[in-house]
């Protein structure tokens, strides 16, 4: 059994009318064809829908029961045309996001904010993930796009393309109160030398790794990696505890912890880079929005 849309249409202007005559002139049709078609819906449904008398025309309870599901079905088949529109210039759907634990403290609670005013019906999944972590789900499908911290490996060079979104120095994070460090505008690594590193795994995120420990090699001392974490927020903890001193991208100087200091440091460093990825056969319309608004952004900050 399939119901049209245009025999459900009769059957609630008949109903709104309660007159075949009235309902055939707004439907801008004859009464005959009017009265057919309701026949055979009544027929297909195995019930009659209008009792009809001298008097006039009046629902049945079998039309009474239709008649809201029918207006039901009729506001959802108008709205079709708008969910496709929408859903076809990305103003709806779902957008799947990884970012590394440092976007969250620079780019990702800004650039959220303006999707979210821009987009508001498109539904947002995000996934904290390493760098390492989100390539995988990036190449696999699994997300549509993620804010990580490069290189990129050969492979997801082929398959992926990248947006560099921001670039920021170094900054020391050290527990707070080392006599080394009284009074100083900035930190001199120099001075620091001996006491325990906390750092990424260099396999989790290779090129914040490498830049963190150019760092010392150009201060001319040595590195003495104590702990290894592949969260910010772990690594800025240990250093509340005491475990040693961290270098992290400087807008995780926005990521409080009683017992942590921030210093800028003396010596120069690299630039750390953070960056969208996201596949290059990744069509999708929701995805194409949320790139066009963070080139937006990066152009005008």
């Amino acid at each position: 059994m399939t119901i049209e849309l245009r025999q459900l249409r009769y059957f609630v202007t008949v109903a709104e009318e309660l007159h075949f005559g009235r309902a055939a002139r707004r439907l801008h049709m004859t009464q005959p064809p009017l009265s057919q078609t309701i026949m055979a819906l009544e027929e297909m449904l195995g019930a009659p829908l209008f009792e009809r008398n001298r008097r006039g025309v009046a629902l049945t309870a079998a039309g009474n029961a239709l008649l809201p599901e029918a207006r039901r079905l009729l506001q959802q088949a108008a709205g079709l045309g708008e969910l496709v529109q929408r859903a076809a210039t990305g103003a709806s759907g779902r957008l799947a996001l990884a970012f590394v634990s440092s976007a969250d403290y620079s780019v990702l609670p800004p650039s959220l904010r303006a999707y979210r005013a821009a987009f508001p019906q498109v539904e947002i999944t995000l996934k904290e993930a390493t760098s390492d972590l989100q390539l995988e789900d990036l190449l696999e499908g699994r997300v549509d796009a993620g804010l990580l911290i490069p290189p990129l490996p050969d492979r997801a060079r082929q398959e992926l393309e990248y947006l560099p979104v921001l670039s920021e120095p170094l900054v020391l994070a050290a527990p707070a109160g080392l006599p080394q460090l009284a009074g100083a505008p900035a930190a001199d690594l120099r001075r620091l030398a001996g006491l325990p590193l906390i750092i990424f795994p260099r396999h989790i995120s290779p090129g914040l790794y490498d830049a963190i420990l150019s760092v010392f090699r150009a201060a001319g001392i040595t590195a003495e990696v104590g702990q290894e974490a592949i969260q910010m927020q772990t690594i800025v903890s240990l250093v509340s505890a005491g475990m040693g001193i961290a270098l992290v991208p400087q807008s995780v100087s926005n990521l409080r912890r009683p017992g942590v200091q921030y210093l800028p440091l003396v010596q120069s460093t690299p630039l750390v880079e953070t960056g969208l990825a996201w596949r290059r056969d990744n069509a999708s319309p929701v995805l194409r929005g949320f790139l066009e608004l963070m080139r937006k952004r990066i152009e005008c900050p």
